[in-house]
């Protein structure tokens, strides 16, 4: 075998070939980076769902959610994009320069203490 051999000897970066990943794996990572991220799952929600479009090294990401009620929505979307872009690039290798966030639908929180105005 060329370039092969017992004393440690390494093959050149253009024979050994390349890695590709498959756009469905990088859509589970985005939607499991995702569901780390949120700050506790709404009862009776579904879990975040990812769209990924590949490009060689660059990933741009969707990522659909629901969220709980009320709650600092901006905050938490703008923690699911950097936790998005941090464990897809870490995981992946890729660049990840866009994820956009849609918040499908808002769950009230049932904890009991009543918000905003009463009538």
């Amino acid at each position: 075998m060329p370039g092969v051999s017992g004393t440690g000897s390494r093959v050149a970066a253009g024979e050994r070939g390349a890695t590709r990943i498959a756009d469905r794996v990088v859509a589970k990572i985005a939607a499991q980076a995702a569901k780390e991220a949120i700050d506790a799952p709404p009862a009776g929600g579904t879990a975040p769902r990812a769209t990924v479009t590949v490009h060689r090294d660059t990933a741009r990401v969707r990522v659909t959610l629901e969220l709980g009620y009320p709650s600092d929505i901006g905050r938490q979307c703008g923690g699911v994009r950097r936790h998005v872009v941090e464990r897809v690039g870490a995981l992946t290798g890729m660049d990840v320069p866009e994820v956009a966030v849609q918040v499908e639908r808002l769950h009230p929180v049932a904890d009991g203490t009543a918000r905003g105005r009463l009538r």
